[in-house]
């Protein structure tokens, strides 16, 4: 405080300075975060949305109409994965 009994002046812009400052820092370290994604493309039997800031993609269920899975810049390794993954759920089915 100040000697005549008034409140510093400083301390809210500081404060606000060092708010906005954090924030250009995590927006730089993390890069896009992937809000603006393009409406679902099909490819091979798989559907997928592209981030129209960085170009990433997520595969995309068209019947729950939501995007599932990982980010990935390469399209065929996210369906070798969500192959892999839809193999490994299915109960095993043994001969009788």
């Amino acid at each position: 405080m100040a000697a005549d009994g008034k409140k510093s002046r400083w301390k809210v812009p500081l404060g606000i300075m060092a708010t906005g400052v954090a924030g250009a820092a995590v927006l730089v370290l993390r890069g896009c975060w992937h809000r603006k994604m393009s409406w679902p493309v099909r490819y091979q039997e798989h559907s997928y949305q592209v981030c129209l800031g960085c170009g990433i993609k997520r595969l995309f269920d068209e019947k729950l109409f939501r995007a599932y899975g990982p980010y990935s810049y390469d399209l065929n390794r996210l369906i070798s994965q969500d192959q892999a993954k839809r193999t490994e759920d299915q109960p095993q089915q043994r001969p009788a």
